[in-house]
Parts: C-alpha cells; structure tokens; sequence
C-alpha cells in the first residue's frame, strides 16, 4: 500500500489548495481515510477524515473552511482548503487503515509522505 500526497505550497491568507492523495495497492473507497497535519513543534493533529460509517468528521478549527472528498474511479482523496490561516501552516498527510474491517473504529496504519503547505503574507 502507498499513498502519494501532493498539491501543497504557498498561499496568503484567505487563499485555497487543494491537497490529492493517490492511493497505490489498496482501494480504501470512502471508509477511515483522511487528512493529518503536523506543525513545528506541535503534536500531529487530525484535520478531516471519513468514518468507518462513510460519515465526514472536521476538526473544530478546519470547520466550514476546508472540505474532504473522494473520486474512487480515481481512487484519490482530496482536501480542498479555503479561506487559509497563517494557523493552517503545517505538513499534511493522508493516512488510511486497511484494516478497518476487523475494528470497531478507524485507527490509521498507512501513511503518505506528507506534502508543506504554508500560509503567510
């Protein structure tokens, strides 16, 4: 299983990316993937993923700015960033569990390489 992230870069505040994640060996459909990010000297936090039901969580500072997607005729997931903050600067990665049919909840075991996105003006 490999995940490829990609689509970070520069940005001012108030602008958009869109981060993609392309899946390779593994067709995780839209159950427990999602988006992580890592700023410096900060914990890596969780920012936008899909259940084990399908459903669609946000964390609290991400909420009605950034919005999770997925195209699995292309198996690639996507996280479109509006509205950027200087905040929002971190390493992002996708992450997926592969074994999310043998759990009662999604508990991550595959991760991209992670892709910079920095807001600043």
């Amino acid at each position: 299983v490999q995940l490829v992230d990609s689509g970070g870069g520069s940005v001012q505040p108030l602008g958009s990316l869109r981060l993609a994640c392309a899946a390779f060996g593994y067709t995780p459909g839209s159950v427990c993937i999602g988006w992580f990010r890592q700023a410096p000297g900060k914990q890596r936090e969780g920012v936008a993923r899909f259940e084990r039901d399908g459903s669609t969580t946000y964390a609290a500072p991400v909420k009605g700015r950034f919005t999770i997607s997925r195209d699995n005729a292309k198996n690639t997931l996507y996280l479109q960033m509006d509205s950027l903050k200087p905040e929002d600067t971190a390493l992002y990665y996708c992450a997926a569990d592969s074994l999310w049919r043998f759990r009662s909840s999604c508990s991550f075991n595959h991760w991209g390489q992670g892709t910079q996105v920095t807001v600043s003006s």
